[in-house]
């Protein structure tokens, strides 16, 4: 399907957002209670594994959703993503031992290992090439909204009714997206469809890593390992600093991404994605110094707002520059690597530093600097990749 030249907000777009705001909403939403169910189970040292095992199968499901984004179709590959949440929603009440509780999260994971790609690939048939970093960050808005709706809600149903609540209510979001993917029109072209058979699950290398999206891939890793850290242990942080709702600073950073989101992602299309990108890990610098400092609720507060601020600028940046470097034929490849970067780099993000913090509050911050070095290096990275290759 050809982008209409100037348009973003047309019906396809909105629905997608729409969808896409419900299926974030829809996971995120147990991410700051499940640390305490899995210590409830007595798993308390295998906290780092809530998020570790989900991006596994995340990351390993890529290249398989990717082909399938570029032969199957669009939006046959967000159904099954989003379906993922739908069923295991209803599952987590009988996971009640450690080893089924992981064995679920990874199988949660094909969730996000679905969803995203076959978005972002809609989204590149349906907006203009000139304003993709805008639309980018409207997206980014739309589904931060979700990711800081869903953690906040789910503290609140979880504390208001019970955990088994909170589940169902995950897979009643989930059931509202895909219900809104059978409204849409699939952009992947009739000419270039292919059904549904099990020859579309032979892969090749070039179908788990695309050659063209090294600088991407690179950059994504690097910048990922915080956005891994942050989720596994803002829960933990939230008690010591003495915060009851351990959503409040997913929403705190959510919201701050927001107001840089739809800047950030315009900005690039005029002055260049590295430039962005520059600024955007220099933020992320800071806001894990800030963040590793958790002796005062300010620092709480402020760790958030420059957290969100560095990934809103970030995000729509990296999601546009991938784009860029594809061609329209392996848009959904081109995709899969940039997120087979970002789950690997949010998964190791999740496992690492935990080895740091060891369940010990005064060792906490040491997992934050772990994470502000790693972002120092895709600075350190994207300061030497514009200078060699001359871009912005």
């Amino acid at each position: 399907m050809i982008a209409e030249q100037t348009k973003i907000f047309t019906p396809q777009y909105l629905l997608l957002c729409l969808s896409s705001f419900l299926f974030f909403a829809s996971f995120n939403m147990l991410i700051p209670e499940l640390p305490d169910y899995l210590s409830s189970m007595g798993g308390e040292d295998y906290k780092g594994l809530i998020i570790g095992v989900f991006t596994i199968t995340a990351a390993l499901s890529r290249p398989f959703s990717g082909k399938l984004t570029d032969k199957w179709g669009r939006i046959p590959v967000m159904v099954v993503g989003a379906s993922v949440c739908v069923i295991c929603g209803f599952i987590y009440p009988w996971a009640n031992t450690i080893f089924f509780f992981l064995l679920l999260r990874l199988i949660h994971g094909f969730s996000t290992g679905f969803k995203p790609t076959g978005t972002a690939a809609f989204i590149a048939d349906i907006v203009p090439v000139t304003r993709r970093g805008e639309a980018m960050g409207v997206y980014g808005f739309v589904t931060s909204t979700g990711m800081a709706f869903g953690p906040y809600l789910g503290s609140i149903v979880a504390a208001e009714f019970s955990l088994n609540t909170l589940f169902y209510t995950s897979s009643v979001f989930a059931f509202m997206s895909v219900a809104i993917l059978f409204s849409m029109k699939e952009t992947l072209p009739e000419e270039k469809r292919e059904p549904f058979s099990f020859k579309l699950f032979k892969i090749k290398r070039t179908d788990i890593f695309h050659p063209d999206l090294w600088p991407v891939a690179i950059t994504v890793f690097l910048t990922s390992f915080a956005f891994g850290t942050i989720i596994t242990l803002t829960p933990d942080l939230s008690k010591i600093v003495g915060v009851d709702n351990k959503g409040l600073f997913f929403l705190i950073f959510t919201l701050a991404s927001l107001f840089t989101r739809i800047l950030g992602g315009k900005i690039s299309d005029k002055k260049g994605r590295v430039n962005v990108l520059i600024f955007g890990a220099v933020v992320l610098v800071i806001a894990m110094g800030v963040t590793s400092i958790t002796s005062h609720y300010y620092y709480f507060i402020a760790g958030g707002v420059l957290f969100g601020t560095s990934w809103g600028l970030i995000s729509p940046s990296y999601q546009a520059w991938t784009i860029d470097l594809c061609s329209e034929e392996t848009r959904g490849r081109a995709v899969a690597t940039m997120y087979i970067s970002l789950e690997t780099g949010i998964g190791l993000g999740a496992v690492l530093p935990m080895f740091l913090y060891d369940n010990k509050p005064d060792q906490i911050g040491y997992a934050f600097q772990l994470c502000m070095f790693m972002a120092a290096l895709a600075v350190v990275f994207l300061v030497w990749y514009k200078r060699k290759y001359k871009v912005a």
